[in-house]
Protein backbone atom coordinates (compact mmCIF):
# COMPACT_ATOMS: atom_id res chain seq x y z
CA UNK A 1 0.00 0.00 0.00
CA UNK A 2 3.08 2.36 0.83
CA UNK A 3 3.43 2.43 -3.14
CA UNK A 4 -0.60 3.46 -4.20
CA UNK A 5 -0.40 7.21 -5.15
CA UNK A 6 -4.03 8.04 -3.82
CA UNK A 7 -6.05 10.08 -7.31
CA UNK A 8 -9.35 11.21 -8.28
CA UNK A 9 -10.73 9.86 -11.46
CA UNK A 10 -9.78 13.65 -12.84
CA UNK A 11 -6.11 13.73 -11.53
CA UNK A 12 -5.59 10.11 -13.31
CA UNK A 13 -6.84 11.34 -16.63
CA UNK A 14 -5.02 14.76 -16.57
CA UNK A 15 -1.83 12.53 -15.66
CA UNK A 16 -2.74 10.13 -18.51
CA UNK A 17 -3.01 12.94 -20.98
CA UNK A 18 0.02 14.54 -19.43
CA UNK A 19 1.87 11.23 -20.36
CA UNK A 20 0.38 10.72 -23.58
CA UNK A 21 1.74 14.30 -24.64
CA UNK A 22 4.84 13.46 -23.67
CA UNK A 23 5.34 10.52 -25.32
CA UNK A 24 3.92 12.20 -28.44
CA UNK A 25 4.48 15.86 -29.66
CA UNK A 26 6.95 16.46 -26.64
CA UNK A 27 9.27 13.49 -27.82
CA UNK A 28 9.35 14.43 -31.10
CA UNK A 29 10.08 17.93 -30.07
CA UNK A 30 13.18 17.42 -28.29
CA UNK A 31 14.07 14.94 -30.79
CA UNK A 32 14.09 17.37 -33.64
CA UNK A 33 16.13 19.48 -31.53
CA UNK A 34 18.72 17.13 -31.02
CA UNK A 35 18.76 16.96 -34.55
CA UNK A 36 19.54 20.02 -34.87
CA UNK A 37 21.79 20.93 -32.90
CA UNK A 38 23.92 17.68 -34.23
CA UNK A 39 24.14 19.41 -37.97
CA UNK A 40 26.50 22.87 -36.15
CA UNK A 41 29.56 20.43 -35.34
CA UNK A 42 31.51 19.67 -32.95
CA UNK A 43 29.70 18.12 -29.98
CA UNK A 44 32.12 18.79 -27.43
CA UNK A 45 31.43 22.34 -27.42
CA UNK A 46 27.90 22.61 -29.11
CA UNK A 47 25.51 24.17 -25.90
CA UNK A 48 22.29 23.96 -27.73
CA UNK A 49 22.89 20.26 -28.44
CA UNK A 50 23.88 19.66 -24.03
CA UNK A 51 20.76 21.56 -23.61
CA UNK A 52 18.88 19.79 -25.60
CA UNK A 53 20.27 16.51 -24.26
CA UNK A 54 19.65 17.88 -20.83
CA UNK A 55 15.96 18.55 -21.80
CA UNK A 56 15.74 14.80 -23.46
CA UNK A 57 16.95 13.16 -19.88
CA UNK A 58 14.49 15.52 -17.68
CA UNK A 59 11.65 14.47 -20.62
CA UNK A 60 12.45 10.39 -19.78
CA UNK A 61 12.47 11.20 -16.17
CA UNK A 62 9.22 13.02 -15.74
CA UNK A 63 7.30 10.21 -18.45
CA UNK A 64 8.76 7.23 -15.77
CA UNK A 65 7.68 9.26 -13.07
CA UNK A 66 4.28 9.65 -14.40
CA UNK A 67 4.19 5.92 -15.44
CA UNK A 68 4.70 4.81 -11.99
CA UNK A 69 2.18 7.17 -10.90
CA UNK A 70 -0.53 5.79 -13.29
CA UNK A 71 0.32 1.80 -12.26
CA UNK A 72 0.45 2.22 -9.14
CA UNK A 73 -2.62 4.61 -8.64
CA UNK A 74 -5.75 4.38 -6.41
CA UNK A 75 -8.79 6.28 -8.08
CA UNK A 76 -10.76 7.34 -4.87
CA UNK A 77 -14.11 8.37 -5.39
CA UNK A 78 -16.86 8.48 -2.97
CA UNK A 79 -17.60 9.52 0.23
CA UNK A 80 -17.12 7.11 3.31
CA UNK A 81 -19.89 9.04 5.17
CA UNK A 82 -22.13 11.41 3.20
CA UNK A 83 -21.46 15.14 4.17
CA UNK A 84 -17.96 14.26 5.32
CA UNK A 85 -14.49 15.44 3.80
CA UNK A 86 -12.63 12.71 2.03
CA UNK A 87 -10.40 12.80 -1.42
CA UNK A 88 -12.30 15.00 -3.99
CA UNK A 89 -14.71 17.19 -1.63
CA UNK A 90 -14.81 20.60 -2.06
CA UNK A 91 -14.81 22.34 1.02
CA UNK A 92 -16.08 25.93 2.17
CA UNK A 93 -14.00 27.34 5.16
CA UNK A 94 -14.01 30.26 6.92
CA UNK A 95 -10.68 31.60 8.87
CA UNK A 96 -12.44 31.90 12.27
CA UNK A 97 -10.05 34.60 13.40
CA UNK A 98 -9.77 37.10 10.17
CA UNK A 99 -13.27 35.98 8.69
CA UNK A 100 -12.19 35.04 5.47
CA UNK A 101 -13.53 32.29 3.32
CA UNK A 102 -11.57 30.52 0.97
CA UNK A 103 -12.56 26.82 -0.84
CA UNK A 104 -10.35 24.22 -1.17
CA UNK A 105 -10.69 20.84 -3.07
CA UNK A 106 -8.85 17.70 -1.49
CA UNK A 107 -6.73 16.01 -3.77
CA UNK A 108 -4.01 13.16 -3.10
CA UNK A 109 -0.15 14.95 -2.47
CA UNK A 110 0.73 13.65 -6.54
CA UNK A 111 -2.40 16.19 -7.61
CA UNK A 112 -1.49 18.85 -5.54
CA UNK A 113 -1.52 22.65 -6.45
CA UNK A 114 -1.73 24.78 -3.86
CA UNK A 115 -2.20 27.99 -6.06
CA UNK A 116 -5.11 26.38 -7.44
CA UNK A 117 -6.53 25.75 -4.09
CA UNK A 118 -6.14 21.71 -4.51
CA UNK A 119 -4.58 21.04 -1.42
CA UNK A 120 -3.52 17.63 -0.74
CA UNK A 121 -5.15 15.06 2.12
CA UNK A 122 -1.41 14.52 3.65
CA UNK A 123 -0.61 18.11 4.33
CA UNK A 124 -1.84 19.73 7.53
CA UNK A 125 -4.76 21.15 6.68
CA UNK A 126 -5.89 18.54 4.14
CA UNK A 127 -5.36 15.81 6.85
CA UNK A 128 -7.33 18.42 9.59
CA UNK A 129 -10.33 18.21 7.40
CA UNK A 130 -10.37 14.32 6.52
CA UNK A 131 -13.75 12.93 8.29
CA UNK A 132 -15.20 16.41 9.30
CA UNK A 133 -18.36 17.97 8.31
CA UNK A 134 -19.98 21.32 8.10
CA UNK A 135 -20.21 23.32 11.47
CA UNK A 136 -16.86 21.39 12.65
CA UNK A 137 -14.22 23.61 13.60
CA UNK A 138 -10.57 22.54 12.76
CA UNK A 139 -7.67 23.55 13.88
CA UNK A 140 -3.85 23.60 11.93
CA UNK A 141 -0.45 24.23 13.05
CA UNK A 142 0.96 26.41 10.65
CA UNK A 143 4.48 28.62 10.94
CA UNK A 144 2.78 31.36 12.82
CA UNK A 145 0.88 29.77 14.77
CA UNK A 146 -2.63 27.63 15.07
CA UNK A 147 -4.78 28.63 13.05
CA UNK A 148 -8.64 27.37 13.37
CA UNK A 149 -11.10 26.89 10.29
CA UNK A 150 -14.65 26.53 10.20
CA UNK A 151 -16.15 24.24 7.82
CA UNK A 152 -19.19 25.97 6.14
CA UNK A 153 -19.83 23.52 3.33
CA UNK A 154 -18.82 20.15 2.39
CA UNK A 155 -19.44 19.33 -1.48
Amino acid sequence: MSNDVLLSQEGFEKLKHELEELKGSERARIAENIREAKSHGDLRENAMYHEAKLNQTRLEARIAELERVLMNAKIVSGPKNAGEAHLGSTVLLEDVEWGDKLTIELVGAFEADPANDKISISSPLGNALLDQSAGSVVEVEAPGGTQKYKILEVK
